[in-house]
């Protein structure tokens, strides 16, 4: 799993660019840098064709994006060792899918046809929130709902979203229970109105025409859609600033650029798709593990797995459980990843309608 946004993954990335070796920055020079050159200066998508050494992409059916074919996350090696380079991939990125802020959506008439869900729960994370909703305020050329679930005690945040979002309070059974990001977005799905479901994180930036792409795939008949190619973590002192709005996306280089993050972040399904899967596990409380399970299920179903968007990773302190070796969370996903997919499936059904009678 991805330690990358905890306090301790970044210190370790701090650390990592004062440490390298004469070598291996000399192999940064011979052997990537050429190859940075020219996808920089390359046309669209050439700058998505990036990757470390030794990892293999796949190009998308219509050339859009590509998927990489190995196992885990992994973070771009050059810009560690070459900040600079991490910061012009951005600025390219940024020139081709542009990321805008706004306090309220355009306006589009009729139903809407895709529905946000947030989970959220305190307030220390709120100023990350309201960024996001700016972002997702921004999309343009689809009609959209967005609903913030909050999942704590009491309801803490519904007077600062500004009005066009729907708020949910949903309070865990055992007001003492970590967070359950699971019961987060299968109770925003049962509210939702859209045929199609985005799972997004309270932290992540997404471009002007993120939605609007999502249901192009969509509409090809994909039921499940990674639009994930680059996720661009901003080191804390950059992401206050951008915050405060002071700083631009590339005022700094990004601290991290992570790759193969499939179903954790955002990720898209049909309604019906999310319904016919069995929804999330709540099993999982607390950090990691849920979107590995749930990411399995989906491969069940036609799958966009070629990124093509770029995302900005808001700073924020890690989760509890993030760099335990003894997760339970991560040794309950790899255990249930040995049932075949459509036996889990099976049995969530089943648990959905024990749960709700239908």
């Amino acid at each position: 799993m991805l330690p990358s946004c905890s306090a301790h993954g970044r210190s370790i990335a701090m650390a990592e660019r004062q440490v390298f070796s004469i070598r291996q920055r000399l192999g940064v020079w011979i052997r990537d840098r050429w190859r940075w050159e020219r996808a920089l200066a390359a046309q669209q998508p050439g700058p998505l064709s990036l990757a470390n050494r030794g990892e293999r992409l796949e190009a998308a059916p219509d050339g859009s994006g590509f998927a990489c074919r190995w196992a885990f996350t992994s973070r771009l090696h050059a810009p560690l060792v070459q900040p600079e380079l991490g910061r012009r991939l951005l600025r390219r990125c940024l020139a081709a899918a542009p990321i805008e802020r706004r306090t309220a959506p355009a306006g589009c008439a009729g139903a809407p046809e895709l529905s946000v869900l947030i989970g959220h729960r305190g307030l220390e994370r709120l100023p990350l929130l309201l960024a996001t909703l700016e972002s997702l305020a921004a999309q343009e050329d689809v009609r959209f709902e967005c609903l913030v679930i909050e999942q704590d005690t009491t309801a803490r945040i519904a007077a600062s979203l500004p009005g066009w979002v729907r708020h949910l309070h949903t309070p865990l059974d055992d007001p003492d229970a970590p967070y359950n990001r699971s019961h987060t977005f299968n109770a925003g799905a049962r509210a939702a109105s859209a045929p199609v479901l985005l799972l997004h994180d309270n932290d992540m930036l997404v471009p002007s025409g993120y939605g609007r792409r999502i249901l192009e795939r969509v509409a090809r008949g994909y039921a499940v859609v990674n639009p994930k190619r680059f996720i661009f973590y901003l080191e804390p002192e950059h992401s206050r600033q951008l915050l405060a709005g002071t700083a631009g996306f590339t005022a700094s280089p990004p601290e991290l650029i992570v790759q193969n993050l499939e179903a954790g972040g955002s990720l898209a399904i049909t309604a019906q798709a999310f319904a016919e899967i069995g929804g999330m596990d709540e099993a999982f409380s607390g950090w990691g593990g849920e979107d590995n399970e749930f990411w399995d299920r989906c491969r069940t179903l036609p799958t966009w797995i070629w990124g093509y968007e770029p995302i900005v990773h808001l700073w924020h302190r890690g989760q509890p459980l993030k760099q335990a070796a003894d997760n339970p969370n991560l040794q309950r996903a790899r255990e249930a990843m040995t049932i075949p997919a459509q036996e889990r499936i099976m049995a969530l059904r089943r648990r959905v309608q024990e749960r709700h009678g239908h």
